[in-house]
């Protein structure tokens, strides 16, 4: 090939090279800190410094929308799993513990403490804290129901179109339909009478395993049974919210917000 036939290169400037070198070092300096330590020291804060050699226009772009800023990437990557209070004059809005007891929105005090055992008994032996929290979950799923249903019914046509490409016809019309509160309602009311049918007593005054033995029998009720119902969702959203609690998490082995420090690449055909 002669010279005049070789490809051109097209030249970067220096200032784009430092620019990509430093973002690289930068990265690779920080992979290196969080991997090897697990936290990020203060002083690493010098090593994600906003760039000098940026444009105008990404200058005056604002902090932490496109490049987050210094002292919060290093905040983020130091204080997993330690409580702490977002910085003064922050203009994100953070969740913020609550120490107060649990106070049920959809359920009474008195219905919630038998949904919690109710969940209790679906999830077996199940950690403490999670079979709270998926007791805590149903109930703020069956509190937010009719806004969910009233926003699934008032989409805008395309927005409904592409649900239904998404999730199908049954998953959209069951948003748009279904009264989880109604069927709540009516569940309870028939735990409650066959408890005292069967037993002569309330439902959270039975042993443990006429306990079950009640939640067996409501399960292989005939479709459609208050009942049946009843039990149905409660294990789904018991089922849900345990697998999104710390301990279900763990428990499926879930990798989520981790990354690599070198490509793990594929595994050789043989």
């Amino acid at each position: 090939m002669s010279e005049e036939q070789k490809p051109t290169r097209t030249a970067s400037s220096p200032a784009d090279d430092l620019s990509r070198r430093q973002w690289l070092l930068r990265l690779g300096e920080m992979v290196a800190l969080a991997g090897v330590s697990g936290l990020v020291p203060e002083s690493a804060a010098a090593l994600l410094g906003a760039r000098q050699d940026a444009s105008p226009a990404a200058a005056a772009l604002p902090p932490g929308l496109y490049d987050a800023s210094p002292e919060h990437l290093v905040h983020a990557l130091n204080s997993g799993g330690k409580k702490w209070s977002p910085p003064h004059g922050s203009e994100t809005d953070y969740v913020q513990p609550n120490s107060l007891p649990f106070r049920p929105q959809f359920f009474s005090v008195e219905e919630f403490r038998v949904v919690t055992r109710f969940v209790e008994i679906l999830l077996g032996n199940a950690d403490a804290t999670a079979l709270s929290q998926a007791a805590q979950w149903f109930d703020q799923w069956l509190y937010s129901a009719a806004g969910v249903r009233a926003a699934a019914q008032h989409l805008d046509p395309l927005h409904r179109l592409l649900a239904v490409a998404v999730n199908g016809e049954e998953s959209v019309r069951d948003l748009e339909t279904a009264d989880p509160q109604s069927v709540a309602r009516a569940g309870l009311a028939a735990l409650h009478d066959l408890s005292l049918q069967a037993h002569g007593q309330e439902f959270l005054q039975l042993t443990a395993l006429q306990q079950i033995d009640l939640l067996t029998s409501a399960g292989a009720a005939q479709p459609g049974n208050p009942l049946r119902k009843f039990f149905e969702i409660t294990r789904a959203q018991a089922v849900r919210g345990y697998y999104t609690s710390a301990a279900g998490l763990e428990e499926l082995d879930y990798k989520g917000n981790a990354y690599y420090g070198d490509s793990p690449g594929c595994a050789a055909k043989s």
